[in-house]
């Protein structure tokens, strides 16, 4: 019996030498600087973005008020760091591949508007990447009147991004765009890297961010509600079917498949998992109708904070109820609804909501799954509008905050632009933003400034007791003025009197009901 010598990429890894190992090693990691950092010859593709300008440049991410803020901690030591690279020079090196983030090239197309819009919206794609966890080399925008059909960018646009992946070594393409699947697979044959669309790249911060089990359960919803139309078969994963004498070489029987090829199962268990989660959503819903039920019946006034993710909306949570909430200065670090209580200055209790941030072309995978969510913005009684005025567009911003609005039907809520990151933003622009929004007002929730003025005008702008009544409560019924004491209740006067307590007050319909023996004839 004959041995057969083996001859695989293990048997080449074995043979070599401890210093050839360690040769190869230094050539692959000789290959990890990035891109941006060596100055560009002659011919080579510039890197244009840098740090993202979708991210603030405030070097203090949280203040004082934000509390201890272990949240953060914990999810900077579960943040995706370094993985094996998709890129394979050499099956013999396959242990010995580099550790690395995903590196990735942004392409984009400007069919309308400006070229500063454009630009700005690929600089918001890039720190959507960064929020991912990836490293952007380069990016690279085309004036075209409409996507090609085929592979989205032209052709010479796309062979021209197959260079800049070429030279700057990076493995993953990100569209700023929603692809067909068709030009997905189309753009891949021609880049030969791995490609994926702006809302793959949203739905997977979502993932990595979720941690209530209904936030885990809803993007996962919406990350199958994408995937279902993307599947793809791989050579034998596909199950043929094949009936009768095939091709008269006699492979007839046999050569049946099962009767569902493996994509059609794959389709099936996804649609199956889909209506589980549907189910389980469902049946989340009715705790948090509940809560609101709980206070409508009272009479709570409801307060959401909505808006432009990164604007500051948790940052503006924790200054008005020091709630300590997570703050990140990252792309939809908040995904779970926070509700706080507060009071105004006058002792008028109402609740203060946290909602999921908005972004330009959020994926309508993502409105549906996160419908129950949003429902907190359209059942509100005020609606704060974060705006990030220190932002190249903020107009933009409001823009797409309001389209989702139109969604839930939050249009008809009073609301409020709340300009924020007053410290960093250009004068002008917020003197701009102030003639065009006529109930606005200007704060930083990072120093504080504007935010008395934010709290009288919430004061102002809540539904507020509407009954009047002139009350003699007696001495033994103090019950009754602790109540009125409490936040569903105004007082305008309050005097001792012989026989009782003669208060004049403004109530609640509900409390009305429940007071009506004790109104004064007097």
């Amino acid at each position: 019996m004959t041995t057969q010598p083996n001859t695989g990429p293990d048997s080449a890894a074995q043979d070599m030498s401890p210093a050839e190992i360690q040769a190869v090693i230094d050539r692959i990691l000789s290959k990890d600087t990035p891109a941006r950092n060596a100055a560009p010859t002659a011919g080579e593709p510039k890197s244009v973005l840098g740090k993202a300008q979708a991210i603030s440049g405030l070097d203090e991410d949280y203040g004082s008020h934000d509390g201890d803020q272990q949240d953060l901690a914990e999810r900077h030591a579960l943040r995706r760091t370094a993985g094996l690279s998709t890129e394979l020079e050499d099956v013999t090196e396959v242990e010995y591949r580099q550790l690395r983030l995903e590196r990735v090239v942004l392409a984009g197309l400007w069919s309308e508007g400006t070229l500063a819009d454009a630009e700005n919206s690929l600089r918001e794609l890039a720190a959507l990447a960064e929020t991912a966890g990836s490293e952007v080399l380069d990016g690279i925008v085309q004036r075209r009147a409409k996507p090609d059909p085929g592979t989205f960018l032209g052709s010479g646009k796309a062979q021209e991004l197959k260079d800049i992946v070429m030279s700057t070594g990076a493995d993953t393409v990100v569209v700023d765009a929603e692809l067909a699947p068709s030009q997905r697979r189309s753009l891949e044959d021609i880049v030969k890297v791995k490609v994926i669309d702006r809302t793959a790249l949203i739905l997977d911060i979502f993932a990595q961010h979720a941690k209530s089990r209904e936030g885990k359960a809803q993007v996962e919803l919406a990350q199958l509600e994408y995937l279902l139309p993307r599947l793809r078969g791989w050579g034998e994963s596909m199950s043929r079917q094949a009936g009768g004498q095939v091709g008269g070489a006699g492979a007839g029987m046999g050569s049946r498949g099962p009767g569902e090829t493996k994509i059609e199962l794959d389709r099936r268990r996804i649609r199956t998992r889909m209506a589980k989660l549907r189910r389980e959503i469902a049946a989340m819903k009715p705790a948090r109708e509940t809560k609101r039920a709980n206070r409508r019946r009272n009479a709570v006034p409801s307060v959401a904070i909505a808006g432009y993710t990164n604007a500051g909306k948790s940052s503006l949570l924790n200054r008005l109820t020091d709630a300590g909430v997570l703050v990140e200065n990252a792309l939809f670090a908040t995904l779970d609804p926070t509700v706080r209580k507060a009071e105004t200055s006058d002792g008028l209790g109402y609740t203060l909501a946290d909602t999921v941030g908005f972004v330009r072309s959020l994926p309508t995978q993502l409105v549906e799954a996160f419908r129950s969510t949003l429902e907190e913005v359209a059942d509100s009684d005020l609606i704060l509008h974060v705006v990030d005025v220190s932002h190249p567009d903020p107009e933009g911003q409001i823009a797409a905050v309001r389209s989702v609005f139109s969604e839930v039907d939050a249009r008809k809520v009073p609301e409020i632009i709340v300009l924020n990151k007053a410290d960093a933003a250009d004068p002008f622009v917020i003197e701009r933003l102030k003639q065009r929004e006529p109930r606005h007002i200007v704060v930083s929730a990072r120093t504080g400034e504007g935010i008395p003025e934010l709290l009288k005008a919430i004061s102002e702008g809540i539904p507020r007791p509407s009954v009047k009544l002139e009350l003699m409560i007696p001495y033994n019924r103090g019950d009754l003025l602790s109540k009125l004491h409490e936040t569903d209740a105004e007082i305008l006067s309050l005097d001792h009197e012989e026989t009782g307590t003669r208060a004049v007050v403004m109530v609640r319909e509900g409390l009305a009901a429940e007071l009506d023996s004790f109104i004064s004839n007097d």
